[in-house]
């Protein structure tokens, strides 16, 4: 089952065994943010990625340009491992890992939770590459991907034992748009893919397309 196929049938199933109310209230806080969000401020394609340097989940500081160094990346920005839709984005990159690494490529999943989050996520979803942390979301804000929940929202995680404070180490209540980066050498933005709707994920066959356009001929 592709990654398009695993994220509606938990859609279906979450609107299903939710509890009242709850889908609806997802449904229009997207399209509130749909309506709000300043895409046309967040790097895009063309664009020059900005560095970083950001703690793995080990806390050994990993930086893009020393990523680059031996080919492009793959840099995804996720919500964070309490969210179910982000676990099964990251286990489809997983799989398509080793044709990534076959192209030179390297990944990277950042979030805003803490260290520790991001440790129990790389080992609940067996996964392999970096997964780093952003906390205080300093580097999604660079590349423009930053906003904050509406209180009817934060109720919601309160209510599921989510609250963001107590995962990401802060009390702005902000998140990352998903989103999913391919880097050239040169940092220049080769795919820029972003979708308020987190329950919409990036195809690993669309990164990999584009890292392809990367390979030398």
């Amino acid at each position: 089952m592709g990654l398009e196929q695993q994220l509606a049938a938990f859609k279906t199933e979450f609107a299903r065994a939710a509890p009242a109310g709850r889908s609806a209230l997802y449904e229009a806080k997207i399209e509130e943010l749909r309506a709000s969000f300043a895409m046309e401020a967040a790097i895009g394609v063309g664009d020059q990625a900005p560095d970083f340097v950001l703690p793995d989940a080990q806390g050994k500081m990993l930086s893009l340009s020393h990523l680059l160094r031996s080919g492009p990346a793959a840099v995804t920005f996720y919500r964070g491992g309490w969210c179910p839709y982000c676990n099964i984005q990251l286990r489809a990159y997983q799989a398509a890992l080793p044709e990534m690494i076959a192209l030179g490529a390297r990944l990277v999943a950042i979030s805003p939770q803490r260290p520790d989050g991001s440790l129990s996520t790389a080992e609940t979803n067996e996964l392999t590459f970096d997964v780093l942390s952003d906390v205080g979301n300093t580097v999604a804000r660079r590349f423009g991907l930053v906003y904050a929940l509406p209180e009817e929202l934060r109720a919601a995680l309160r209510s599921n034992n989510k609250a963001l404070p107590g995962i990401n180490g802060d009390e702005s209540w902000e998140l990352p748009v998903p989103a999913v980066y391919v880097i050239a050498r040169d940092r220049r933005v080769a795919l820029a893919a972003i979708d308020v709707d987190y329950r919409n994920r990036l195809e690993p066959e669309a990164i990999l397309a584009a890292l392809k356009s990367l390979s030398p001929a």
